[in-house]
């Protein structure tokens, strides 16, 4: 990925990234406050945006709360910032109020290969052993035999079993088949607490990847008893080249500065939103990029392959539990074929594509691309958190 030039960041405003019935959602945003050196976690009240910090310290607090929507619509709030300054200030500096990731102690996990297109991408990556040049060649192969297999077929399922012999027959079996359409679904921890990026922020691919692209997804926001309290949008980027030369290189391919966006809000749960609402969302992409490069995509949580619950299920219950709450990734079927640099190479970022990644429900979520070596460097952790909280006398 070219990485030298520096290219004009968007113009954010709020009616730009709100939902469609933003003035019926309860959002919840977390706000960096320089006088405090920390987060803010704060309720979108159209262009109001009202600090609620003194009410709940964390997200992660106000998930508990069975009251949470309400507390973001009716509570008292301390000072009130106004959208449009926040999207437009500039990221990365700690001496103005801007937006963060809408989530702060929750761990940040991932279904991957949920989806039937995606899947047979993860297995032509493998395939081409990360190499672009190779995945037209192998993308028809793989899809002339395993194409029509998938159809219909639901993971762990007696279908599933017969499909995989078939597949074994054809030595096309993976590990990516595997938990696609096997007994357990792929979960991996993403990124760690609070390392994620918010929405106008940069988002980083590894200066060394020469096959990446944006993977954009459904996020749930899980409390500690493992109940889907909201959703939002994420980012989950991933390298091509890198997780495609061995699926033991994930943590390679996927934590990285700046590597997991996720926002613009978390929309709760309430009468009008809800688990029905999220399975029937639609995602769209579009990427612009500096060479005057766009591209479009879509996808439907209809489509999925495992219902909702059922991931969150694999990730949290009796062999796992999360305190502090998690936020879960739901998977994409979105991976990007079309030929950008040359014929054959398919799709891959260069330094200053605008990704947005939107739902009418959730809003928009918009990152510009880096270098994760050119991105802000990771600063603020949980100890900083704890410190500037405690300053505030909230704890």
């Amino acid at each position: 990925m070219e990485s030298a030039a520096v290219h004009p960041r968007p113009v954010l405003t709020g009616s730009c990234v709100l939902p469609e019935d933003a003035d019926r959602a309860a959002l919840v945003a977390r706000v960096h406050a320089p006088e405090w050196d920390g987060p803010c976690v704060a309720a979108v009240r159209g262009e109001r945006v009202v600090d609620l910090t003194a009410v709940v310290p964390t997200v992660s607090d106000l998930m508990e709360r069975d009251d949470a929507a309400a507390v973001v619509r009716e509570a008292d709030g301390g000072r009130v910032w106004h959208l449009d300054e926040l999207l437009a200030a500039p990221h990365g500096r700690r001496d103005v109020p801007h937006l963060l990731a809408p989530v702060d102690l929750q761990v940040i996990k991932a279904a991957g290969v949920t989806f039937a297109g995606s899947l047979l991408e993860r297995v032509i990556e493998e395939r081409t052993g990360g190499d672009p040049a190779q995945a037209a060649r192998v993308r028809a192969r793989v899809e002339r035999a395993v194409g029509g297999a998938l159809d219909g077929v639901r993971p762990g399922s007696p279908e599933a079993d017969r499909v995989k012999e078939l597949l074994v027959a054809e030595d096309l079996w993976s590990p990516y088949l595997e938990v696609g359409i096997g007994p357990d679904p792929e979960v991996f921890t993403k990124a760690p607490v609070l390392s994620a990026v918010g929405v106008g922020a940069d988002i980083g691919v590894l200066g060394a990847s020469v096959w990446n692209n944006p993977e954009p997804e459904v996020v749930l926001v899980v409390d500690s008893r493992g109940r889907v309290r909201g959703a939002t949008l994420g980012n989950d980027v991933n390298l091509r080249d890198v997780e495609g030369r061995s699926a033991l290189l994930l943590g390679r391919a996927k934590d990285n500065n700046a590597s997991c966006a996720i926002g613009p809000f978390v929309r709760l749960f309430d009468d009008g939103f809800d688990l029905g609402t999220v399975r029937g969302l639609d995602v769209g992409l579009r990427i612009n990029g500096p060479e005057g490069y766009t591209l479009h995509g879509s996808s439907s949580m209809r489509e999925i392959s495992r219902d909702v619950l059922d991931l969150v299920a694999a990730t949290h219950g009796p062999h796992h539990q999360y305190p502090d709450g998690f936020v879960l990734f739901t998977g994409t079927l979105f991976a990007p074929t079309e030929d950008r640099r040359a014929p054959g190479a398919g799709f891959t970022h260069e330094h200053g594509d605008v990704v947005r990644i939107s739902s009418p429900r959730l809003g928009t979520l918009v990152n510009t691309v880096v270098t994760s070596e050119r991105a802000a460097p990771w600063t603020y952790g949980i100890r900083a958190l704890t410190r500037s909280l405690a300053r505030r006398g909230v704890l």
